[in-house]
C-alpha cells in the first residue's frame, strides 16, 4: 500500500506530523477572511478524503463486515478527532493570534496526560514529568523570545477559548486511540472517521454560508492552502499521527507536539530570511531534551502497531 509506514520510525513520522501541523496553523491564519472558518474545515476534510480514499477504498470493503460491527466506535472517533476539533481551531483563529494559537497549543501534552488519568487511570515516570516541563519550558523560551516578562501580558478572549476546546477534542481523540478495533487497518479507521467528520461538518458549513455570512473565495493562494492543509495535516499527518500513537502510546506521542514552534522558527529561518538567535536555539534545545526524556521514561509497552 503507498501509504505504508511499518518500516519507518515512530518518532520520524510523529516529527513529521509536527511539520506538517505547524504550517498548518499560519496557513489557517492566512485564510482568515478568504474561507469562513466551518467552511474551511468542511473542504479541509472533503479533500482529505478525495486524496485517501483511491488507497483506502479496496481495504474498506474487504473490512466491511468489521466496518459495520464498529461504527460506534468509528463514529466516537471521528466525533473527536476529524470533525469538530479542526472547525474549534480555525473559528478560534478569527479571533486570536497564531501566535496564541501555538501556546495553547503547547497544553496538548498535559491535557493528553490528564485525559489518559481519567478515562483509564494511566500514570506517568518521573522522567517523563521532568520530559514534560522541559518541553514546555523550550516551548515557552521560543515564544517569548526568552523573555518572561512576556507571559505577563497574556490573556485570554473568545478565541483563545475556542481554540483551546479544539485542544481539548484532540487529547480525547489521542486518548481513546487505544480503542481502535484491532481488525481494522490504520487507513480504513481514518477514511471511516474522515466520513464522519464530512458528514458532521456539512451542515454547520451550510448554515454558516447561508446564514451567517460564510463565504468561499477561490483564489490560487487559498485553492493551494486548502490542498496543502487537506493532504498533508489531514492525510497524512493523521496516517502518521496513529500509527506513532499506536506504537509509543499517547503520552509519548503528545510530546511531540511541542516541535511546532521549533519547526516555525527553524522554517522562517530557512524561507524568510529570519535570524536564527539563541534563545530559538536553546528552546529548541529544550524541547529534544524534554521529548528524549519522555520517550525514554515510558513505563508500558506500546500497543500494537497498526497498518
Amino acid at each position: 500500500m503507498p501509504v505504508s509506514t511499518g518500516l519507518a520510525s515512530p518518532y520520524l513520522l510523529l516529527t513529521l506530523c509536527s511539520l506538517f501541523w505547524s504550517l498548518n496553523w499560519v496557513i489557517g491564519k492566512a485564510m482568515v477572511g478568504t474561507v469562513s472558518p466551518l467552511a474551511l474545515t468542511f473542504i479541509r476534510w472533503c479533500v482529505a478524503l478525495a486524496a485517501m480514499l483511491p488507497f483506502a477504498l479496496p481495504s474498506i470493503r474487504a473490512h466491511w463486515p468489521a466496518v459495520k460491527r464498529h461504527w460506534k466506535t468509528i463514529a466516537w472517533l471521528g466525533f473527536w478527532g476529524t470533525g469538530l476539533h479542526n472547525a474549534f481551531a480555525y473559528v478560534g483563529l478569527a479571533y486570536t493570534t497564531a501566535t496564541n494559537g501555538v501556546i495553547l497549543n503547547s497544553a496538548i501534552p498535559v491535557m493528553i496526560i490528564v485525559c489518559g488519568w481519567v478515562v483509564y487511570r494511566d500514570t506517568i515516570t518521573r522522567v517523563q514529568a521532568l520530559g514534560v516541563v522541559l518541553s514546555l519550558a523550550g516551548v515557552l523560551t521560543v515564544l517569548t523570545r526568552g523573555d518572561a516578562s512576556v507571559l505577563a501580558d497574556f490573556s485570554l478572549n473568545r478565541g483563545d477559548l475556542i481554540v483551546l476546546a479544539g485542544m481539548i477534542f484532540w487529547a480525547v481523540y489521542t486518548v481513546y486511540l487505544r480503542a481502535k478495533p484491532a481488525e481494522l487497518p490504520g487507513l480504513v479507521l481514518l477514511a471511516c472517521c474522515g466520513t464522519v467528520g464530512v458528514l458532521l461538518l456539512a451542515p454547520l458549513a451550510a448554515i454558516e454560508l447561508v446564514f451567517l455570512g460564510g463565504h468561499v473565495d477561490p483564489t490560487p493562494g487559498a485553492i493551494a492552502g486548502l490542498l496543502y492543509i487537506g493532504i498533508f495535516p489531514s492525510f497524512v499527518g493523521y496516517v502518521f499521527w496513529n500509527r506513532g500513537v499506536a506504537e509509543v502510546g499517547p503520552n509519548v506521542a503528545g510530546i511531540f507536539v511541542h516541535l511546532m514552534p521549533a519547526f516555525g522558527s527553524l522554517l522562517a529561518w530557512l524561507f524568510l530570511g529570519e535570524r536564527l538567535m539563541l534563545f530559538h536555539l536553546s528552546g529548541i534545545a529544550l524541547i529534544l531534551a524534554g521529548i528524549a526524556l519522555t520517550a525514554r521514561g515510558r513505563r508500558v509497552p506500546p500497543a500494537a502497531a497498526v497498518d
